[in-house]
Protein backbone atom coordinates (compact mmCIF):
# COMPACT_ATOMS: atom_id res chain seq x y z
CA UNK A 1 0.00 0.00 0.00
CA UNK A 2 1.71 3.26 -1.13
CA UNK A 3 2.57 5.55 2.07
CA UNK A 4 1.42 8.38 0.67
CA UNK A 5 -2.11 6.89 0.92
CA UNK A 6 -2.39 5.65 4.54
CA UNK A 7 1.12 6.09 6.26
CA UNK A 8 2.40 2.96 7.85
CA UNK A 9 -0.79 0.86 8.94
CA UNK A 10 -0.50 -1.87 12.21
CA UNK A 11 -4.00 -3.72 12.32
CA UNK A 12 -4.74 -5.05 15.41
CA UNK A 13 -7.31 -7.20 15.27
CA UNK A 14 -7.34 -7.86 18.76
CA UNK A 15 -10.96 -8.41 19.73
CA UNK A 16 -12.38 -8.78 15.68
CA UNK A 17 -14.89 -5.89 14.86
CA UNK A 18 -16.64 -7.09 17.35
CA UNK A 19 -16.90 -7.92 21.15
CA UNK A 20 -19.91 -10.67 21.38
CA UNK A 21 -19.32 -10.16 24.90
CA UNK A 22 -20.16 -6.28 25.30
CA UNK A 23 -20.71 -5.45 21.48
CA UNK A 24 -18.04 -2.66 20.69
CA UNK A 25 -15.08 -2.28 18.34
CA UNK A 26 -11.75 -3.44 19.34
CA UNK A 27 -9.85 -2.89 16.03
CA UNK A 28 -6.64 -0.36 16.46
CA UNK A 29 -4.23 1.02 13.83
CA UNK A 30 -1.12 2.62 14.75
CA UNK A 31 0.20 4.79 12.48
CA UNK A 32 3.90 5.16 13.82
CA UNK A 33 6.48 3.89 11.88
CA UNK A 34 7.96 2.48 15.05
CA UNK A 35 4.71 0.45 16.57
CA UNK A 36 4.51 -3.43 16.48
CA UNK A 37 1.49 -5.20 17.07
CA UNK A 38 0.91 -8.69 17.65
CA UNK A 39 2.56 -11.35 15.19
CA UNK A 40 5.24 -8.80 14.03
CA UNK A 41 8.53 -8.63 15.13
CA UNK A 42 9.75 -5.00 14.28
CA UNK A 43 8.23 -2.02 12.62
CA UNK A 44 5.79 -2.40 9.44
CA UNK A 45 6.73 -0.96 6.26
CA UNK A 46 4.82 0.91 3.80
CA UNK A 47 6.37 -0.48 0.93
CA UNK A 48 8.53 2.30 -0.26
CA UNK A 49 7.41 4.17 -3.36
CA UNK A 50 4.33 3.23 -5.62
CA UNK A 51 4.47 0.80 -8.49
CA UNK A 52 3.22 1.91 -11.69
CA UNK A 53 -0.46 0.67 -12.36
CA UNK A 54 -1.08 -1.55 -14.78
CA UNK A 55 -3.26 -1.57 -17.69
CA UNK A 56 -6.96 -2.39 -15.69
CA UNK A 57 -6.36 0.23 -13.16
CA UNK A 58 -9.31 2.26 -12.52
CA UNK A 59 -9.24 6.29 -11.38
CA UNK A 60 -9.67 6.26 -7.86
CA UNK A 61 -13.25 6.39 -7.07
CA UNK A 62 -15.14 5.80 -3.67
CA UNK A 63 -17.22 2.43 -3.28
CA UNK A 64 -21.04 2.83 -3.11
CA UNK A 65 -22.14 -0.70 -2.49
CA UNK A 66 -20.49 -4.27 -2.54
CA UNK A 67 -22.07 -7.03 -4.50
CA UNK A 68 -21.21 -11.09 -3.46
CA UNK A 69 -23.88 -13.17 -4.62
CA UNK A 70 -21.59 -16.35 -3.63
CA UNK A 71 -22.10 -14.88 -0.18
CA UNK A 72 -25.46 -13.30 0.14
CA UNK A 73 -23.63 -9.71 -0.09
CA UNK A 74 -25.65 -6.76 -1.31
CA UNK A 75 -24.84 -3.54 0.79
CA UNK A 76 -24.07 -0.36 0.95
CA UNK A 77 -20.69 0.43 1.79
CA UNK A 78 -19.68 4.10 4.34
CA UNK A 79 -16.17 5.13 4.74
CA UNK A 80 -14.44 4.42 7.59
CA UNK A 81 -11.90 6.96 9.40
CA UNK A 82 -9.91 6.69 13.24
CA UNK A 83 -11.40 7.16 16.16
CA UNK A 84 -10.39 9.55 18.70
CA UNK A 85 -8.44 6.57 20.65
CA UNK A 86 -6.58 5.62 17.39
CA UNK A 87 -9.67 2.51 16.57
CA UNK A 88 -10.81 2.15 13.34
CA UNK A 89 -14.37 2.84 12.79
CA UNK A 90 -16.53 0.20 11.85
CA UNK A 91 -20.28 0.34 11.05
CA UNK A 92 -22.44 0.67 14.21
CA UNK A 93 -24.24 -2.16 15.55
CA UNK A 94 -27.81 -1.20 14.66
CA UNK A 95 -25.66 -0.77 11.20
CA UNK A 96 -23.90 -4.42 11.02
CA UNK A 97 -25.56 -5.39 7.89
CA UNK A 98 -23.36 -2.32 5.91
CA UNK A 99 -19.31 -2.76 4.89
CA UNK A 100 -16.96 -0.36 6.04
CA UNK A 101 -13.98 1.28 3.43
CA UNK A 102 -10.94 2.35 5.08
CA UNK A 103 -11.09 5.98 3.62
CA UNK A 104 -7.70 6.63 3.48
CA UNK A 105 -6.61 3.76 1.88
CA UNK A 106 -6.90 2.75 -2.17
CA UNK A 107 -9.96 3.10 -3.72
CA UNK A 108 -11.58 -0.42 -4.79
CA UNK A 109 -10.22 -0.63 -8.31
CA UNK A 110 -7.08 1.90 -8.03
CA UNK A 111 -3.51 0.57 -7.71
CA UNK A 112 -2.77 -0.75 -4.77
CA UNK A 113 -4.89 -2.77 -1.70
CA UNK A 114 -8.47 -1.72 -0.70
CA UNK A 115 -9.23 -2.69 2.49
CA UNK A 116 -12.91 -3.08 3.27
CA UNK A 117 -14.62 -4.44 6.76
CA UNK A 118 -17.82 -6.39 8.17
CA UNK A 119 -19.50 -7.33 11.27
CA UNK A 120 -19.55 -11.50 11.31
CA UNK A 121 -22.28 -11.27 13.51
CA UNK A 122 -23.71 -9.26 16.14
CA UNK A 123 -25.80 -10.37 19.65
CA UNK A 124 -28.87 -10.36 17.62
CA UNK A 125 -27.74 -12.99 15.09
CA UNK A 126 -25.54 -12.84 11.93
CA UNK A 127 -24.31 -9.99 10.24
CA UNK A 128 -23.65 -8.87 6.58
CA UNK A 129 -20.15 -10.56 6.60
CA UNK A 130 -21.80 -13.85 8.06
CA UNK A 131 -21.29 -15.98 5.20
CA UNK A 132 -17.59 -14.55 3.70
CA UNK A 133 -16.06 -17.65 5.31
CA UNK A 134 -17.31 -19.75 2.87
CA UNK A 135 -16.27 -18.11 -0.56
CA UNK A 136 -14.11 -19.98 -2.57
CA UNK A 137 -11.19 -18.90 -5.49
CA UNK A 138 -13.10 -18.23 -8.42
CA UNK A 139 -16.56 -16.14 -6.60
CA UNK A 140 -16.74 -13.00 -8.41
CA UNK A 141 -17.26 -9.66 -5.87
CA UNK A 142 -18.32 -6.38 -7.86
CA UNK A 143 -18.15 -3.07 -6.08
CA UNK A 144 -20.15 0.00 -7.39
CA UNK A 145 -18.27 3.19 -7.43
CA UNK A 146 -19.17 7.17 -7.01
CA UNK A 147 -18.36 7.64 -10.59
CA UNK A 148 -20.74 4.67 -11.43
CA UNK A 149 -18.09 2.52 -12.75
CA UNK A 150 -18.16 -1.46 -11.64
CA UNK A 151 -14.97 -3.20 -10.04
CA UNK A 152 -15.16 -6.56 -10.63
CA UNK A 153 -12.71 -8.87 -8.56
CA UNK A 154 -12.36 -12.42 -8.60
CA UNK A 155 -11.47 -13.93 -5.53
CA UNK A 156 -7.80 -15.64 -5.00
CA UNK A 157 -7.31 -17.00 -1.66
CA UNK A 158 -9.40 -16.89 1.80
CA UNK A 159 -6.89 -17.55 4.86
CA UNK A 160 -7.60 -17.52 8.39
CA UNK A 161 -5.15 -16.08 10.93
CA UNK A 162 -5.47 -16.17 14.79
CA UNK A 163 -5.75 -12.37 15.78
CA UNK A 164 -2.53 -12.48 17.41
CA UNK A 165 -0.62 -13.31 14.25
CA UNK A 166 -2.27 -10.68 11.58
CA UNK A 167 -0.45 -10.61 7.97
CA UNK A 168 0.13 -6.99 8.62
CA UNK A 169 2.60 -7.05 5.26
CA UNK A 170 0.55 -9.21 3.07
CA UNK A 171 -2.37 -7.43 3.48
CA UNK A 172 -1.39 -3.80 3.53
CA UNK A 173 1.59 -4.15 1.23
CA UNK A 174 2.34 -2.83 -2.00
CA UNK A 175 0.69 -4.51 -4.76
CA UNK A 176 1.43 -4.51 -8.90
CA UNK A 177 -2.36 -4.27 -9.82
CA UNK A 178 -5.58 -3.35 -8.21
CA UNK A 179 -6.56 -5.71 -5.39
CA UNK A 180 -9.06 -6.05 -2.22
CA UNK A 181 -9.12 -7.52 1.11
CA UNK A 182 -12.09 -8.16 2.85
CA UNK A 183 -11.67 -8.71 6.48
CA UNK A 184 -14.15 -10.31 9.50
CA UNK A 185 -13.98 -12.50 12.34
CA UNK A 186 -13.55 -16.34 12.67
CA UNK A 187 -12.21 -19.31 14.00
CA UNK A 188 -14.33 -19.76 17.51
CA UNK A 189 -15.28 -17.89 20.08
CA UNK A 190 -13.18 -17.79 23.19
CA UNK A 191 -14.06 -17.26 27.47
CA UNK A 192 -13.75 -13.69 27.23
CA UNK A 193 -16.12 -13.33 24.46
CA UNK A 194 -13.67 -12.35 21.39
CA UNK A 195 -13.39 -14.16 18.00
CA UNK A 196 -10.20 -16.07 18.26
CA UNK A 197 -9.23 -15.82 14.35
CA UNK A 198 -9.44 -13.25 11.39
CA UNK A 199 -10.63 -14.33 8.02
CA UNK A 200 -9.19 -12.44 4.91
CA UNK A 201 -10.37 -12.29 1.55
CA UNK A 202 -8.06 -11.72 -0.76
CA UNK A 203 -8.99 -10.75 -4.45
CA UNK A 204 -7.89 -9.21 -7.81
CA UNK A 205 -9.51 -7.06 -10.48
CA UNK A 206 -10.63 -8.38 -13.87
CA UNK A 207 -9.74 -6.62 -16.75
CA UNK A 208 -13.08 -4.51 -18.06
CA UNK A 209 -15.27 -6.30 -20.29
CA UNK A 210 -14.60 -4.72 -23.90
Amino acid sequence: MPAAAVGLLLLLLGGCLIDRAADRPAVRIAVSTAESGPGTSGPVRGGGSPRPAGPSVLAPSRPTRLVIPAAGVDAPVRDLGLSPDGTLEVPPMDRADEVGWYRNGPTPGALGPAVLVGHYDTVHGPAVFHRLPALKPGARIRILREDGTTAVFRVSRLLQYPKSGFPTDLVYGDTDGAELRLITCGGTVGADGHWTDNIIVFADLLPPRP
